[in-house]
């Protein structure tokens, strides 16, 4: 009735919302290869000069990409002798970047160890994570170690994304990277999840079958799936709310983790 003596009254409630996407990936790669720079450079959009290459810690930020907005999880690692105890983001992560710098071949020849570790770890979880391969330090060139050839035949091997890019100038390039992340993520989501493997467990005994020869017992096998146990997530870091630049005045300021021991120019 009272819609015919003036306006319709308009609720205020709100819809429910459905819970962000999130997406966890993982920075790998040898120490000097810029992965703390790389992080910071799409956190932040500017390059650190002085950070503790032993410092490891989560970051999130929320991102929009391709207009769906995504909560992404950034572990920047801090592996001291290669790939040997990755259990911890091997189970976290669903996405990973590689990383090595072309002016250092070394950088270049771990990467071949940490993506040797994740397919094998993908054939034994049945479960396809998207890696992508980037050459670090794009600004040195004078000092390029590993031809541009040398990071898509390897990338090429492993079948993973191959990029170049610079921490230290092109931050549009960086954000890309990451964001590509996102989309072959989504791309696997949308293929569906990959049908769970059968085994054989462990015997039980049936009830006895009756035979010319008399009773004679015999075994089952139950046929079950596969449980993986997830590792409980890592230690978050301190969370500080960062206000956004006028270029994300559009959107939502993205909630960062400030990075303890970096010195921000």
């Amino acid at each position: 009735m009272a819609s015919m003596f003036g306006k319709p009254r308009v609720s205020t409630e709100k819809p429910p919302q459905s819970p962000m996407a999130e997406c966890n990936v993982a920075i790998l790669g040898c120490r000097g290869a810029g992965k703390s720079a790389l992080t910071v450079k799409f956190l932040t959009k500017r390059f650190i000069s002085e950070y503790d290459p032993n410092l490891e810690d989560t970051y999130t930020s929320e991102e929009l990409v391709d207009q769906q907005p995504v909560l992404l999880k950034v572990m920047d690692t801090a592996d001291q002798d290669g790939p040997i105890n990755c259990e911890r983001y091997l189970h976290w992560a669903n996405a990973f970047l590689v990383v090595y710098s072309i002016d250092d071949r070394r950088s270049f020849e771990g990467c071949s160890r940490y993506l040797d570790v994740l397919a094998r770890h993908a054939r034994g979880c049945q479960r396809q994570s998207p890696v992508l391969l980037l050459g670090n330090k794009l600004d040195m060139e004078q000092y390029r170690q590993v031809t541009k050839a040398e990071g898509t035949s390897l990338a090429t091997k492993f079948g993973c994304l191959f990029y170049e890019v610079s921490a230290c100038q092109d931050f549009a390039a960086v954000q890309h990277v990451f964001h590509q992340a996102v989309r072959e993520l989504r791309r696997e989501a949308e293929r569906g999840p990959a049908l769970r493997p059968l085994f054989i467990a462990e015997e039980q005994p049936c009830l006895a079958m009756a035979t010319r020869h008399g009773l004679a017992s015999c075994t089952i096998n139950t046929l079950s799936t596969v449980n993986i146990k997830e590792i409980p997530s890592v230690a978050q870091a301190k969370l500080v709310t960062v206000k956004s630049s006028r270029a994300q005045s559009k959107r939502k300021a993205p909630t960062l983790t400030l990075l303890k021991g970096f010195k921000i120019f």
